[in-house]
């Protein structure tokens, strides 16, 4: 996958992630894909284990993520400020409405690692 616009990756990961198609989500990651558990707390390691994650996520909530903004770091990483809407999965009610902000890290076209960074102003 080098040679592919890193922003054009993530818009697709979010459009899969959105769409709830895991695979296609995953399939843009590093196998050894480093990404925050923001709902339960820690890390998880891995595809797997990011399917997983999800996968009890989107039985307890339900939310959609739409980039607005992407910023390359002087570091290689890039910034995406990003629209989160979160329900609850069951009840339907609004549980955030807020922007915030997540830092990619790509090798070899992938993504290997995302931080939930604070929220953006």
């Amino acid at each position: 996958m080098t040679g592919v616009d890193p922003e054009d990756i993530l818009r697709a990961a979010y459009t899969a992630f959105n769409a709830r198609d895991v695979e296609a989500a995953l399939a843009l990651m590093h196998p050894a894909v480093d990404w925050p558990n923001a709902w339960e707390g820690g890390r998880v390691i891995g595809r797997q284990a990011v399917g997983d994650y999800w996968t009890r996520q989107f039985k307890q909530i339900s939310s959609t993520v739409e980039p607005e903004r992407f910023d390359r770091e002087p570091d290689g990483g890039i910034t995406v400020t990003v629209h989160q809407v979160v329900h609850d999965a069951k009840t339907n009610e609004l549980q955030a409405d807020t922007r915030v902000l997540h830092r990619y890290r790509l090798k070899d076209g992938l993504i290997i690692r995302m931080d939930a960074l604070d929220t953006a102003a």
